[in-house]
């Protein structure tokens, strides 16, 4: 068992491996994640988080690089999580984005980790939140999360993340459609990078046209700009950090960014509660007052919801 008070310690003073093994604990459910939550909660809420998704193919990898490189030379510790579809063998990260970002490797003021879905729906590993806290905690002052472009289902990145990016790259055939199917919706920030392949204007005015059929936005609302980059030559990367800091700055005068973080803690807390409850249900299974229940049911004596109330009830009561 880890000295979690070390751990923290270690963390604050930038050292990578105690927050390697910060986040380790928190990936395997470790029983002294509860510990580990407590004594990270009054260091956290310093880190601004920016969420990068995508369909595959339109550089998210090379993107979050460049937005290492540009906060770097502004002297600002990065944090990076990139969540990889999971092995079907192993259950560990397929992608391994770390390889991809090499170039931050050996940089002190870096901490890149790659996660795993582990078949969590949404391309979002369910330890995500967590471990931003970790790296919030360690004193990132910037947490890029850069997940998998996976359709619709994407959109779960934007209830983690203070800001969100949406990717898009010309000759992608499918990039805008991917988009409508929800992915639209929640960007804060749009790139379409490859901005040196034939169709770039194209894809960013169908974009803007989109954008603008969508909106119901009053005076002073958030209106999401449309930067065009070339990620893999640095390219209006310092563009996309300046929109990034002005959309930060129009949440915090307007209080949207404390409303995104309470409703961030909220979601998290429900799916903490809905998992121990789901626990506790599957530890049921073979047991007496499930069976009676069901029994009851097939009797009709009971409805499946009425069963359903008398089986949260005794729980929450037991």
């Amino acid at each position: 068992m880890q000295d979690v008070s070390t751990l923290v310690a270690q963390a604050r003073e930038g050292r990578p491996r105690a927050v390697a093994r910060l986040i380790s604990l928190v990936e395997g459910a470790s029983p002294q994640l509860r510990e580990v939550m407590a004594a990270l909660a009054p260091l956290t809420g310093g880190a601004y988080v920016v969420g990068l998704t995508g369909s595959p193919g339109v550089g998210k990898s090379t993107s979050t690089s460049a937005l290492v490189s540009a906060y770097r030379k502004q002297d600002k510790r990065v944090g990076v999580l990139a969540v990889d579809p999971s092995s079907p063998f192993s259950g560990g990260a397929l992608l391994g984005d770390r390889v991809r970002m090499s170039d931050h490797a050996s940089d002190p003021g870096v901490y890149i980790r790659s996660m795993a879905t582990r078949g969590h729906l949404g391309g979002l590993a369910w330890a995500a939140p967590q471990a931003i806290r970790v790296l919030d905690a360690a004193g990132c002052d910037v947490i890029l999360v850069e997940t998998v472009g996976v359709g619709q289902s994407e959109v779960e990145i934007a209830s983690q993340a203070d800001t969100s990016v949406v990717l898009l790259a010309p000759g992608m055939g499918d990039g805008i459609q991917a988009a409508k199917a929800g992915i639209l919706e929640i960007g804060d920030v749009y790139v379409v990078n490859k901005a040196d392949r034939d169709g770039a204007d194209a894809t960013a005015r169908e974009l803007n046209h989109m954008l603008g059929l969508g909106e119901s936005r009053g005076p002073g609302d958030w209106r999401p700009p449309i930067v065009k980059t070339v990620a893999a030559r640095g390219e209006g990367v310092d563009e996309v950090v300046e929109a990034l800091e002005k959309h930060r700055a129009w949440m915090e005068e307007r209080g949207v960014l404390a409303e995104r973080r309470a409703a961030r803690a909220s979601r998290e807390v429900e799916t903490i509660a809905v998992t121990a409850l789901r626990e506790r249900i599957g530890d049921l299974h073979g047991d007496r007052r499930l069976g009676a229940l069901a029994e009851r049911i097939v009797a009709g004596e009971l409805d499946p919801y009425r069963a359903a109330d008398e089986l949260v009830a005794g729980l929450t009561e037991g």
